[in-house]
This record gives C-alpha cells, structure tokens and sequence, in this order.
C-alpha cells in the first residue's frame, strides 16, 4: 500500500502506559555484555538489584520486554504507513534523558509520525515519542527513523542531506566492545523479536548472509561502553545520545569506537575493525555531564 503522507502525519498521537520491572533493566545489562568478566568484576551496579543503575539506553526498550507479551509482528501499521518488515531498516536513533530512570517503574508514552521522507527507492519514517513518569513529568524523548526499501516515489519531498566527517585529529578516546555468537539471541529477549536477528533463512531473504545484530544492541553497547570508558561508569552523566546506523554488525564482530570531546559533547565513530573499519555508527554525539 503506498505512503500516504498527509494521513501518517496529521493521525492523532497514540498513547500507551508501559511499565518495567527490575528483572527487566538486569535483563537488558546482561543482553548488554555486562558482568561478561564477574571473576575480575561482575559490576553490581548493573547487575545486581542491590543499588541497581540503569543505562540511558534501557529506555528504548523500557515497557517491551519478554515479560511484556510482546508478539513478533510481520509488518509496520500506523495511519497512512503499512510496510512488510522485510523492507525496513533502523536508520537513525536519538534520545534524550530528562531524569535518571528508576531500575522499576511506570510511564505513558507519547508517540506520533513526525515526518515521511521521499528517497525515491525508499522513504524515511521518521518517529518521536515522549515518556513521562507518573508524576507527570518528562523521564525521556525518542526520536526514531525507519529506512523503508521499496516504499518511496509516493510525491513527497527528499529532506535535508546532512553531511559528516570524523574530527580532522586523533580521538581523545578509542572503545574497544567486543560482541559473543549469541548477542543477537540475548538481546531479542528485551522485545524487539524481529526474525532479521535469529532466523538464517529469514536473513537471507533480507540480502543477509546470516542474521545481524539489532541496530539498538550496537546502540547500547556503544552506550556502556561510552559510560564506563569516558564517563566513570556515572550513567548519570549522559543525558542524550544520537547516531546514525550506517552498516550491520555480525554477532562475534567487535565494535571500534573514536570519541573526541568538545566540551559537554561527544562525538562519536564506530567502525567493525574485522572488516576493514566498515562504518556501524556514524553522525553520532553524546551530550554529557562534565
């Protein structure tokens, strides 16, 4: 069915309650890499409920865990965008923290199609949502795009280009995280059980060889890996992060971050060193506590 532009943007928000538990935040840790070397040091805070904090991160899957119910679908339906699921890639993800999240907890969720971009060959959806606790006030603001193949040319307009380069110096920082065969098979179990990231047969119906790492698992690691290299281990420190998804990720293939500083911001380049530094994350930035 084509995009119909006019109706996905101008369709009434939709609101959802989610709520999460702390054997959810472990969940996504673990999913996460964390407590991988628990002789040397098993991090706590991160894995066990004791003084438990939660990555920034954990927000993009808050409310749809395993223990929510969540049921794989087969396409992508909202007012005026009705997509197979083989035909869409995570683009693009940002995320802004107004307030620590608690290891439990409960939200409504505020979400609305902000725009549909004509590429031609594909469109970009592109998606925000806004989180707040029950008190009322903001706990955090999503901003999602969806590469769609196959469902442009619907007489849209193209949108902005955006260009990027790496800083012009050698990073302040380089991240090494390395990722296990099974990442992909652990992190689905935090909701998203698209088949793209446990089926072969399903990936190669995609264009993949064998089924890649979610684009929000390169997300999160890159996350912790930024919070306990660049920032202490304070998870409190990073109050938003922003990148681009610019190549898949096999699981077992590492991860090679460049951080540079400028100030209460960080810009970021991941690359797959086993693969001749192909580009994971690209026009990406963290703005930071200092």
């Amino acid at each position: 069915m084509p995009i119909d532009r006019h109706k996905a943007l101008s369709a009434d928000p939709s609101v959802r309650e989610i709520s999460w538990s702390t054997r959810d935040v472990l969940l996504y840790h673990l999913s996460l890499g964390a407590g991988s070397d628990a002789a040397t040091d098993p991090e706590l805070h991160l894995t066990f409920e004791r003084g438990l904090q939660v990555l920034p991160t954990f927000a993009l899957v808050a409310g749809s865990g395993i223990s929510a119910g969540e049921v794989p679908t087969m396409s992508v339906n909202m007012p005026g965008i009705d997509t197979d699921l083989r035909s869409i890639l995570h683009a693009g993800q940002g995320l802004e923290i107004h307030r620590p999240l608690p290891p439990s907890g409960s939200a409504t969720v505020t979400s609305r199609v902000a725009e549909v971009w004509d590429k031609g060959k594909a469109a970009v959806i592109v998606l925000e949502s806004a989180a707040a606790g029950p008190d009322g006030e903001p706990l955090w603001t999503t901003n999602v795009q969806i590469w769609a193949r196959g469902e442009g040319g619907f007489g849209g307009e193209a949108g902005p280009e955006t260009s990027w380069t790496a800083p012009q110096r050698p990073a302040d920082i380089v991240l090494e995280t390395p990722t296990t065969p099974q990442q992909a098979l652990l992190y689905r179990l935090n909701g998203d059980l698209n088949p793209l990231h446990a089926d072969p047969e399903f990936a190669r119906t995609a264009g993949f060889d064998r089924p890649i790492l979610h684009g929000l698992a390169s997300y999160g690691l890159v996350c912790k890996a930024l919070v306990d290299g660049a920032l202490d281990g304070d998870v409190t420190r990073l109050n938003g992060f922003s990148v681009r998804f610019a190549g898949s990720l096999f699981p077992g293939e590492t991860i090679r971050t460049s951080v540079w500083r400028e100030g209460e911001r960080l810009v970021l380049h991941s690359t797959c060193p086993e693969r001749d530094n192909a580009p994971v994350l690209t026009h990406a930035t963290a703005k930071v506590t200092s």
